[in-house]
């Protein structure tokens, strides 16, 4: 069993091997999920893909031209 101690700022340094089994690597961020099962807390790497952001946000009511878009910045432009 691989064991760490936490710091009076609550901060703990993860063992190099858990790092490298969880692919872990500096600036990484890792989440800590409640196994409600187990009521225990699982460490999760955070890193997930572009693609898993898929529908994530909606796609506008309405569509807007290229040539609107232009339109917009050039007003805001105008009025800066």
């Amino acid at each position: 069993m691989v064991s760490a101690t936490v710091t009076s700022k609550g901060q703990v340094t993860i063992p190099a091997d858990v790092r490298t089994q969880l692919g872990l690597s500096a600036g990484d961020r890792i989440e800590f999920v409640l196994n409600e099962a187990t009521g225990r807390y699982e460490v999760i790497p955070a890193t997930g893909s572009v693609t898993a952001l898929k529908g994530v946000i909606r796609k506008p009511a309405k569509l807007i031209s290229i040539d609107e878009m232009n339109a917009a910045i050039v007003e805001q432009g105008a009025s800066a």
